[in-house]
């Protein structure tokens, strides 16, 4: 490499984050932190920053912004401290910036990651709402400034190392005929129907075999991250949702497979750990370590395979509709889930709720071309009444 990359970390103190951290950790030679943003875990932020000793700090307000300086000024360093989405789009499209790793969670993530993408940076999206809410205007970005997107959801990176360079060229060019997108099923892939009505969110929280977030891992109880992936994949891959299947594998070892038309499928298998995605695209097209134990196959024995049960996973179905009616219908979904989810940690509905609220959103509100960004916030926006008029409703 001709010289040491840049790197702003946005979601510095989230599971995807830390992962991120740990492997530049590993290769100074190579990598070295432009820029870390936090929102609630600020005492953690301070910690990453005397650790890792980035040019600037963003937290959400002046208020944290004020606690995070007199902390860095106590350990002696010289992070400077910006506030709010201005700052993450101003460390996400710095001159000085190699790579920017999008990894806020929810649409909180599409601004700075867009500001990232038209600056023409080498973009690390874990951030799957950005693609979800603007799609179209997210991609016509991408090509428009000659950004490098590389996917880090461990799925869609899967699927980008199955496929052959020249993709964008369109699948059926290049020979592929399905995108099959693996699923662990969650939690509650065997929870008797009749027990999702109370389960906990500390129950929806413990995944099988991934350490991530409250709210990603509730998306992946309900399958509705499956569903937010899916639509992810379509415009990642300019692929159709009738191109997409998605295939419950519990074991989470093959993280996604790429079926050709003449009989050939590829898959990408790895132990489920995020850091062989995140090592992968910071250093693509090269490999590097990224701490993760091999693959033992003898452990892990066998590996199964079953299709999706939608009266279990009904998210995964309005997922599909909403990849299928396009316009706002993706946003509008994504809206609906935050608010559904952010109500089910907060033990204000029950699980399948989620759902039910998720769907009489979608209905209630027409589907709409989107043609700029103006448009995408409007439809989140209205998504989002309506889901807190739902909840009035129920007298939530």
């Amino acid at each position: 490499m001709s010289h040491v990359q840049r790197i702003t970390v946005l979601g510095a103190t989230g599971s995807i984050g830390l992962s991120t951290l740990d492997v530049v950790a590993r290769h100074p030679d190579r990598y070295q932190v432009f820029a870390l943003s936090g929102f609630s875990r600020l005492s953690e932020l301070l910690a990453l920053c005397i650790k890792h000793v980035p040019v600037f700090a963003v937290v959400p307000d002046e208020a944290a912004a004020g606690n995070l300086r007199e902390g860095l000024r106590t350990a002696g360093l010289a992070t400077e401290v910006l506030v709010g989405e201005a700052g993450l789009c101003q460390v996400a499209a710095d001159p000085q910036v190699d790579a920017v790793m999008a990894a806020i969670v929810g649409a909180a993530g599409l601004k700075p990651t867009l500001a990232a993408v038209e600056a023409g940076k080498k973009v690390l999206l874990a951030n799957k709402e950005a693609l979800v809410m603007s799609g179209h205007l997210f991609m016509q970005a991408v090509r428009q400034s000659g950004a490098v997107l590389l996917p880090i959801d461990s799925e869609h990176n899967a699927i980008f190392q199955c496929l052959p360079g020249d993709f964008t060229r369109g699948l059926g060019q290049v020979g592929v005929r399905r995108i099959l997108l693996t699923a662990s099923g969650g939690p509650f892939r065997e929870t008797p129907l009749g027990d999702l009505q109370n389960v906990t969110p500390e129950q929806a929280c413990a995944h099988p075999n991934w350490s991530m977030g409250r709210k990603i891992s509730v998306d992946s109880a309900s399958m509705m991250n499956k569903g937010l992936e899916l639509i992810e994949a379509c415009w990642l891959f300019d692929a159709q949702p009738s191109q997409v299947e998605v295939v419950v594998h519990p074991q989470s070892v093959i993280h996604s497979l790429v079926d050709y038309i003449d009989g050939s499928v590829l898959a990408q298998l790895g132990n489920p750990d995020m850091r062989t995605p995140i090592a992968h695209a910071l250093a693509w097209p090269e490999r590097l370590a990224s701490g993760v134990a091999p693959l033992d196959l003898f452990a892990v024995a066998r590996l199964d395979f079953q299709a999706p049960d939608e009266q279990r996973f009904p998210c995964l179905r309005l997922a599909r509709q909403a990849a299928q009616a396009g316009g706002s219908a993706p946003a509008v979904l994504n809206a609906a889930n935050e608010i559904a989810v952010a109500a089910f940690l907060e033990r204000r509905i029950r699980y399948p709720e989620i759902a039910s609220m998720i769907e009489e959103v979608l209905n209630q509100e027409a589907v709409v071309a989107l043609d700029g960004l103006e448009a995408v916030f409007a439809a989140d926006g209205r998504a989002r009444l309506l889901a807190e008029q739902w909840l009035s409703r129920q007298g939530r």
